[in-house]
């Protein structure tokens, strides 16, 4: 397959196809800043969004139009994507334009090589579009393209326009309200006393009828509040700081969905051959997502494909698995979701991975967790380097303290005994104390 050619700066194609997938793509490696896909819809008359709502990125992923989606991001091969779904027939006649960013997230765009935009038709796949960054330096957000109306059809247009002011600079240039840590404000000065003003005692006044009743005031509607400012803020634990309450980052209610993208790194045959067997990850790895739970009513039980234990949003256990992946793309992944609206039921959660099968062991798996709340900050988190031989892995463990759910990056590779399931071994570990039977999918 030949090269695909890159649009230069203001060229633009028209897209034929109703539902595309706009595609950010950018080389990934040691020091390189992760990379974040966001849309604007922007009206026709100001050339700025409506209102914050017309803002679709990590933190607010779906427009409510159903218009624009974002995916999320995938990993392979050394190259990441982050993927907005556009449904073009969806657009309210008010947006005239979609403006297509990425912003960096601990660097500049110079730092990021093989940055690229592209527009595919979702149905074929075919690539429409693609545009080439090969001129950033200090920016930190990116305009890199454009869909917009003309004569009743839709065209995309590359930009190339940079930010040094990041996501948050790009975001107000557009009339978004981007929520900024308050500052404590000086104390105001005391104000100077002021005389007190005598009152005339009221003067009785003759009259041969009762004065007529005053009709008391309407009451005044107190004015809306105003619309709380868009987040940009993402949490990534670490060893260091391995906890984060949801509370404080906004996620009190709505559905928390749990991702893991997973990206085998290369064939790899190192620690495995000590133990006189070679270790390698297949293309047909299977790793199941699953939940161990506990309910304040003390009800216990687990999560998982096996047994097809897919769990219940809107009833105990207030948990549920939307699928089985083999690709570990984030876009049709592993994804468990958690109802925030029934919080207090639940006592704590561990959130666990296995291998079903396609490998004998985590090694060489670059794997990362995303705790996405409805309406909060993305909580994230990468996975150690596997250097035991390892089939299951500890991710996260969720507690109420208070009322509170406090999220605990465990990422904490375990080892089964001779004979002991995977399951039994999180459950021994964190002490769960159920009954375990053989199961399958």
């Amino acid at each position: 397959m030949g090269a695909r050619m890159s649009m230069l700066k203001g060229a633009n194609v028209p897209v034929p196809a109703l539902s595309v997938q706009i595609e950010l793509g950018w080389s990934s490696g040691t020091g390189v800043p992760d990379v974040d896909a966001s849309a604007l819809l922007l009206d026709s008359g100001s050339g700025k969004v409506r209102s914050d709502a017309d803002f679709v990125f990590y933190n607010q992923p779906t427009h409510a139009s159903g218009a624009v989606r974002h995916e999320g991001k995938h990993a392979a091969g050394g190259a990441t994507t982050d993927r907005l779904a556009v449904d073009l027939g969806r657009v309210e006649p008010a947006v005239e334009r979609i403006v297509l960013a990425a912003s960096a997230d601990g660097g500049s765009f110079g730092q990021v090589p093989g940055l690229y935009v592209r527009v595919l038709d979702a149905a074929a796949g075919t690539e429409i579009a693609r545009y080439e960054s090969q001129d950033a330096t200090v920016e930190t957000a990116f305009i890199l393209g454009e869909l917009y109306r003309r004569q009743g059809a839709w065209k995309f247009r590359a930009v190339g326009q940079g930010y040094d002011s990041g996501l948050e600079g790009l975001a107000t240039d557009f009339g978004i309200s981007v929520d900024e840590p308050q500052r404590a404000a000086p104390p105001a000065p005391p104000a100077a006393p002021r005389p007190a003003t005598p009152v005339a005692p009221p003067t009785p006044v003759a009259t041969a009828h009762p004065p007529a009743p005053v009709a008391a005031p309407a009451p005044v509607q107190p004015p809306a509040p105003p619309a709380a400012p868009v987040r940009l803020t993402k949490v990534t634990l670490t060893k260091e700081s391995p906890t984060v309450s949801l509370s404080k980052q906004g996620g009190t209610s709505g559905a928390l969905r749990v991702n893991l993208n997973w990206e085998v790194r290369k064939q790899f045959k190192g620690w495995g051959a000590k133990l006189g067997r070679a270790v390698a990850m297949h293309a047909d790895l299977d790793l199941d997502l699953c939940a161990l739970f506990e309910l304040t009513d003390g009800r216990k039980g687990v999560v998982q494909a096996l047994g097809n234990a897919f769990g219940a949003l809107n009833q105990p256990p207030y948990i549920h698995l939307d699928g089985d992946d083999r690709t570990g793309a984030v876009a049709t992944g592993e994804n468990l979701t958690v109802n925030l609206d029934h919080r207090d039921k639940l006592r704590r959660v561990v959130i666990f991975v296995t291998i079903y099968e396609g490998a004998r062991s985590f090694a060489d798996l670059h794997a990362t967790v995303t705790l996405q709340p409805q309406h909060g900050a993305p909580v994230e988190f990468s996975l150690d380097e596997c250097t035991v031989p390892s089939t299951v892995c500890a991710l996260a463990l969720i507690t109420n303290q208070g009322g509170d759910l406090v999220v605990q990056r465990e990422a904490r590779y375990l080892v089964p005994e001779r004979g002991v399931s995977p399951q039994r071994t999180i459950d021994y570990a964190y002490g769960w104390g159920m009954n375990w039977t053989p199961g399958r999918k």
